[in-house]
């Protein structure tokens, strides 16, 4: 399973896994975007720490989730990317929107 989350009313971990692409994106989407719609916690974190590959499809899901985040007050966190998608995130604005931190 590419995401596994853990959830409260305070902050929501999304711990990613495997390979973020347009096909596999869609699928963490959903699961994210229910839990946050019946929760709506104050923080949700993104954690890459086990993502072994990423395209764009990967800064589409957390811009979006910074958009429903963000639709409530809520805020959006980012760990454990590579130095690698660090440079990705930062070229797309990721920085602006959202704390984010390398492995």
């Amino acid at each position: 399973m590419p995401v596994r989350i853990e959830k409260n009313k305070v902050l929501t971990t999304a711990y990613l896994s495997g390979e973020i692409d347009h096909h596999s994106s869609v699928f963490i989407r959903e699961q994210i975007d229910e839990c946050i719609a019946k929760l709506q916690p104050q923080e949700l974190c993104l954690d890459f720490m086990s993502v072994s590959f990423m395209d764009s499809s990967g800064i589409g899901l957390v811009m979006g989730r910074y958009r429903l985040m963000n639709s409530f007050g809520g805020r959006v966190r980012v760990r454990g990317v590579s130095k690698q998608t660090m440079k990705v995130m930062k070229l797309a604005g990721i920085d602006l929107l959202a704390k984010i931190d390398c492995k």
